[in-house]
């Protein structure tokens, strides 16, 4: 599936229903007034999280949307019907911001979530409306109150537990794909992954999602590489996963250019739980191991895990060590309150 995490949509609410003008006619009732019915009220459109959804590929082939006019109201005093709903259905992660993609509407992080993005006008008034007692035979209407119009930009940040950084060629998708079910195009040059990517990983009966981006690049924050916007996939998460390849000449320069990529992005990434792990430590000697290991612990303070996605080296006691993290915080969680979106 093509992945998208961008897109500008336009969309309509309902124009309510025009009112009705008309009069009681039945046998025997010669002055029988007016009994123009109200027009309904136009639809709605509504955002809603569904589950199975990671893009907003939906969105780049359809970018306009309007809900129904409500029916006009009719004679006998009946009341027209709502027109009927629009309902924008997208991932759980996904913001919506006004025209100038900066002003936040909503952010929906719970599959089943609803907000209401436009609502319908109101039908109007028949006949029986203005009705008075020197007009006993009014023959206006109201028309119905037009709906509501805007464009707005939706934006997909995954949710996921675990996110992956480092740089290109740092092993994050192998280790994607020896932990979990996902299968990421995995090659020997850089930004081999072009997309971020999600996996479900299990660990002593538990499961957690792990969210793989894009490397990262000295200037990334200014667009040098791929850039630095695909971070915002890992922003939701509990906990990361900072893979250095121990085929890097300086692992602890490696470190630090990451780490000041993520500090240049903000969002408070860089106060996340951090998991560090030397990879692909298959390559490795004993002696050169012991060299790559003592950078990285110099650069980052303390000492890193090892980890070998294809021997299987370490990748178990990673998954703990992310699992553990993710425990503690999924703990924390207080039950979610009711708000007036759904309502």
């Amino acid at each position: 599936m093509k992945f998208l995490d961008q897109a500008k949509v336009y969309i309509r609410s309902g124009d309510g229903g025009a009112g009705s003008v008309s009069f009681r006619r039945e046998k025997f009732i010669e002055f029988g007034g007016p009994d123009g019915g109200d027009g309904g009220r136009g639809g709605d459109v509504w955002l809603e999280a569904v589950n199975g959804l990671n893009t907003l590929i939906d969105y780049r082939y359809q970018q306009h949307f309007k809900a129904k006019t409500g029916v006009h109201g009719m004679g006998r005093n009946m009341t027209g019907a709502k027109g009927a709903d629009v309902t924008l259905k997208v991932p759980a992660g996904t913001q919506v911001f006004e025209e100038d993609n900066e002003t936040l509407i909503c952010d929906l992080t719970v599959v089943g979530q609803r907000f209401l993005l436009a609502k319908g006008g109101n039908g109007g008034f028949g006949n029986q409306h203005f009705k008075t007692s020197t007009n006993q035979a009014p023959r206006r209407a109201n028309p119905g109150l037009p709906g509501e119009e805007l464009n707005v930009w939706l934006r997909l940040k995954l949710i996921a537990d675990a996110g992956l950084v480092g740089l290109p060629n740092a092993g994050k998708s192998t280790f994607l794909a020896a932990v979990t079910a996902a299968k990421p195009k995995i090659a020997d040059y850089p930004f081999t992954t072009l997309h971020p990517g999600l996996g479900v990983a299990r660990i002593d009966a538990r499961e957690f999602v792990i969210a793989d981006i894009p490397g990262l690049i000295e200037g990334a924050h200014e667009g040098v590489g791929i850039g630095d916007r695909f971070l915002g996939h890992v922003e939701r998460t509990r906990v990361l996963l900072h893979l250095v390849s121990a085929q890097e000449e300086n692992p602890g320069k490696a470190y630090k250019t990451v780490r000041g990529e993520l500090d240049a992005y903000g969002h408070g990434l860089t106060d996340k739980v951090e998991i560090l792990a030397l990879c692909q430590v298959d390559t490795l000697d004993a002696d050169a191991r012991k060299k790559k290991v003592a950078s990285l612990k110099r650069a980052a303070g303390r000492a890193p895990m090892l980890l070998s996605a294809v021997t299987g080296e370490g990748v178990e006691a990673v998954q703990r060590a992310l699992m553990a993290v993710i425990a503690e915080a999924r703990a924390q969680i207080t039950a979610p309150v009711e708000t007036r979106w759904d309502k």
